[in-house]
This record gives structure tokens, C-alpha cells and sequence, in this order.
């Protein structure tokens, strides 16, 4: 009796690794994941590099104006700049190893609902750690001497309501959100791409104010599919990244050298402009795919090198759950 000849369907047209295409499944399922968890890709600033530990982002100041003597020499003048530093965190990885055995005797796909969810975890502590540099911008100066940095507001701020509740009352939430606009306008913040970051019961909230979604004022969103657009010109984006709680240093969520770490016990949303904080990508997601012999098993990684940090703190206003200390 001769031996049969199986189609090996991982093979590309018949020759080489018997695995080579289910590397390309298991990275659609990866990217797609990462694409769909994160909220924070496209709404703040990314650069990619090729080499290197950090990269640098200028920061200028403003240049004044003057009437002009007649006959006066113009000399030129002098502005205040810097620049922004944002350094390359340790690679991130999150791997998995599937025992041939296990998958023969398992009567479902393990392989591709482990890798969906390798996606999915690399996009949310991503986006924890943007958001959280985004409330460490609101707490921050400005690194130019003369240019504004970022702001809070408190729950006694002045025109808030009485007993204002910023946790518990949609109404609340978004008169803070008209503070935090005119905050952005005062500082000469740029009107377009402001972004409102906000854990789902304060969204909700939202959309059962008074005046959010109410044609009559204006509002932007639908009481029934509970959805609420915009207030105050700021996309209102809903999140469980964002951060409420104390970051503790020596954890992933703060980051190497502990960059990302801080109390946030208190924040009620994030009131942010798309370039006052940036991402630096030094190895994108990638992916790793393979089959162990020694071990008898197939290994699935997932990984990628990035950094975030502060640009330009006038862009974010902390929306706090307290009163002013």
C-alpha cells in the first residue's frame, strides 16, 4: 500500500513550510482587531521612525508684532522655542503557544479567538496609555516660557452649577464641557479635532441631558440609539481606557521608566485637541508566527515598540470629579 499525498493547505503553491499562509490569517485577525479596539489611532499625533530611542518635536513660541519708525534699522527678534522629547517605550508583546496535541483533540479554532484578542489587548493599552498622557498634559506646563499649559476643572468652578456632579449628572458634564471650550478658545486652541474622552455611564449621562441631544438647542445624537455626537464643538468619544483610578509605577499600564504613571482617581473625561500629545512608532505591530519542533507546538506573537508623551498642553483640559484643592 503507497502513501498518500495530502494537500498541505499552509503551503504556498506546493512548496516550502507547510504553515506559510496561516501566518497571513493569523495577522489579518491581529490588525483588524487592533484597528477596531482602539479609539485613539487617528486622534492624536503619530510619526513613525526608523532608528533610534526617541524623537524630538519642536516647540516654538510666539513671535510679537511692532509698528515701524520710519528710518528705524530692522534688526529681527527673538522667540522662545524647545523642543518635545518622546521616548521609545520596551517592546510590547503578547504571545501564545498552541500544543499540537491540544489542537488536534480541541473541536473549535482556539488559534484565531487568541489572536483576535492578541489584537484587541495591544490596542487597549495603547489607548490606556495615550489617554493617560493626555490627563498628564492637562496637568502640565508649558515647556516654552510665555505659552500656556494645560488646565482642570473642578466641579466649584465658577459658572458651574450648584453642587455641580460631573460623575452623576449629564447636565453638569456638559456645562463643563462649554468651560473647557472656552478655555481651548482663550488659549487660541485650533477649533477643529477636539475630542471629549469619557467612560460609558458619564456618555450616557450625556445623552439623557437636557439639552445635548435636543434639537431645539442645537444638540447632535439620537435619545433612542443613545448616542451623543457633539456638545460644545468637542466629538464626544466613548471609552473604558480612560484612566480613573491610581497607575501604579512598576506596572504595564505605567509604561517603562513609569512615564504613564499618576493618581487619576478623580477624572471625569478628557477634554483634548489632536496635537497636545504624540505618539513615536519605532517598530509598528508586528507579527511573529512559527512552528517550535522541540516543543511540538505552533507560537503566536504579536508585538510592537512605540512612546507617547506631551506636546502641546494648552490642547488638554482634565475634567475632575472634585472641587479645586
Amino acid at each position: 500500500m503507497s502513501d498518500a499525498t495530502p494537500i498541505r493547505l499552509g503551503q504556498i503553491n506546493g512548496a516550502g513550510s507547510v504553515d506559510a499562509t496561516f501566518a497571513k490569517v493569523y495577522q489579518g485577525e491581529v490588525i483588524t482587531a487592533f484597528e477596531t479596539a482602539t479609539v485613539m489611532a487617528d486622534r492624536h499625533l503619530v510619526r513613525t521612525i526608523s532608528h533610534g530611542k526617541s524623537a524630538a518635536f519642536p516647540a516654538t513660541g510666539l513671535i510679537d508684532a511692532y509698528y515701524h519708525t520710519p528710518g528705524k534699522e530692522i534688526l529681527g527678534q527673538t522667540m522662545n522655542q524647545n523642543e518635545a522629547i518622546i521616548n521609545i517605550d520596551d517592546l510590547l508583546v503578547s504571545d501564545a503557544y498552541f500544543a499540537n496535541i491540544d489542537e488536534a483533540k480541541n473541536h473549535y479554532d482556539m488559534r484565531s479567538i487568541t489572536t483576535t484578542e492578541q489584537g484587541r489587548k495591544l490596542a487597549k493599552v495603547m489607548d490606556q496609555h495615550v489617554l493617560q498622557v493626555g490627563v498628564l498634559a492637562a496637568r502640565a506646563s508649558n515647556i516654552v516660557t510665555g505659552l500656556p499649559g494645560g488646565s482642570t476643572i473642578y466641579q466649584n468652578a465658577a459658572g458651574m452649577p450648584g453642587s455641580a456632579d460631573f460623575l452623576g449628572n449629564g447636565d453638569h458634564l456638559a456645562a463643563a464641557l462649554f468651560a473647557a471650550a472656552a478655555k481651548f478658545d482663550e488659549k487660541d486652541v485650533p477649533e477643529e479635532d477636539r475630542y471629549f474622552f469619557v467612560k460609558p455611564t458619564q456618555y450616557y449621562k450625556l445623552v439623557q441631558a437636557e439639552k445635548t441631544i435636543n434639537r431645539d438647542f442645537g444638540g447632535a445624537g439620537a435619545y433612542s440609539e443613545g448616542k451623543v455626537y457633539r456638545v460644545a464643538g468637542f466629538e464626544v468619544v466613548k471609552t473604558n481606557n480612560l484612566p480613573t483610578e491610581v497607575i501604579a509605577n512598576g506596572t504595564v499600564r505605567a509604561g517603562t521608566a513609569n512615564r504613564y504613571a499618576g493618581d487619576f482617581s478623580n477624572v471625569a473625561g478628557l477634554a483634548m485637541q489632536k496635537s497636545a500629545i504624540g505618539t513615536v512608532k519605532l517598530l509598528d505591530l508586528g507579527l511573529d508566527a512559527g512552528y517550535d519542533p522541540r516543543r511540538q507546538a505552533h507560537f503566536v506573537i504579536s508585538k510592537y515598540a512605540v512612546g507617547h508623551g506631551i506636546l502641546r498642553p494648552a490642547g488638554a483640559i482634565e475634567v475632575s470629579a472634585t472641587t479645586s484643592p
